[in-house]
């Protein structure tokens, strides 16, 4: 694949109203489970992963995809993107281990343990190989999968990604948006888990892993064999535009997609234009 960097700042957005300048900053409703037949728990690598499926067998050519949510957050998340996708691919939704209404085992949360839940997943659901969406942790998680996993991943859509703890900005949970998220979050892990009492503690331990992790060198990344498109918002709260800039350099062959007036949460903000990048990427449309 080219590299490709499409910076989208079209001119029709000078002629919006002026509230549309500030839509990165919005927080838009949590989407409502998409219903499906095709869900339940997984008793894998040591814990209960709740998934969900839709969309048939895959057809005229559509790759199997995985989508995997951010941290704190689970796979409701997805539901805008799991109507883009449902035509024409297999789609997997899962929670990631400790969020949602998945468990957790007393290993502590790392990515190659994530990682290896995904692949864990796809022998349950007899998936040989996928392609990846993610959004920040689920993107660390489909990178981790193209590092460790080279033979169960295609194509890889990591949206506000990072690859070492120093391409986070400081100080992201005091935005007042990312707060926003981390509040709604705890409702919603209230809601779904089976530890509903213990949000504070899951924070407590997710902050450490981002904390340290990942922290992956520079010949780890260009040893990625998988086309990638390295995707962020022009405004995101969390990730340093020059580290989503290096990401794209140093993987080989990745593309760079910056979405215009766009924040971590571009998939909610606009999912139109997300939606339209993720097919054309995934389908090569």
């Amino acid at each position: 694949m080219h590299r490709l960097f499409l910076v989208l700042f079209f001119c029709v957005a000078a002629s919006l109203p002026a509230l549309a300048a500030e839509r990165w900053e919005t927080l838009p409703p949590t989407p409502q489970p998409v219903a499906t037949q095709r869900a339940g728990h997984a008793a894998v690598n040591g814990i209960s992963i709740y998934y969900r499926v839709y969309g048939d067998a895959p057809v005229q050519g559509g790759t199997p995809v995985i989508l995997l949510h951010g941290g704190l957050a689970n796979a409701d998340y997805w539901g805008h993107q799991v109507e883009a996708l449902a035509p024409h691919h297999r789609v997997v939704v899962m929670d990631s281990r400790g969020h949602g209404r998945s468990t957790r085992d007393a290993r502590p949360y790392g990515y190659d343990l994530m990682a290896d839940d995904v692949v864990a997943l796809m022998d349950e659901l007899k998936i040989a190989k996928a392609d990846i969406v993610g959004w920040s942790d689920g993107g660390i998680i489909g990178l981790d999968l193209a590092l460790r996993h080279k033979d169960r991943v295609g194509k890889v859509f990591a949206f506000a990604a990072n690859s070492v703890t120093s391409g986070v900005k400081d100080g992201v949970e005091k935005n007042p948006t990312f707060a926003a998220f981390i509040e709604r979050a705890g409702h919603e892990y209230e809601v779904n888990s089976a530890t509903p009492n213990a949000y504070d503690d899951f924070v407590a331990q997710i902050s450490k892993m981002w904390a340290e992790q990942p922290n992956w060198t520079d010949a780890q990344l260009q040893s990625i064999t998988s086309p990638v498109w390295i995707v962020d918002g022009d405004h995101d709260e969390a990730i340093k535009r020059e580290h989503t800039e290096y990401l794209a350099s140093t993987i080989p062959r990745a593309g760079l997609l910056i979405l215009p007036n766009a924040s971590h949460f571009a998939f909610l903000q606009d999912p139109e234009l997300f939606n339209a990048a993720m097919l054309r990427f995934l389908d090569g449309k």
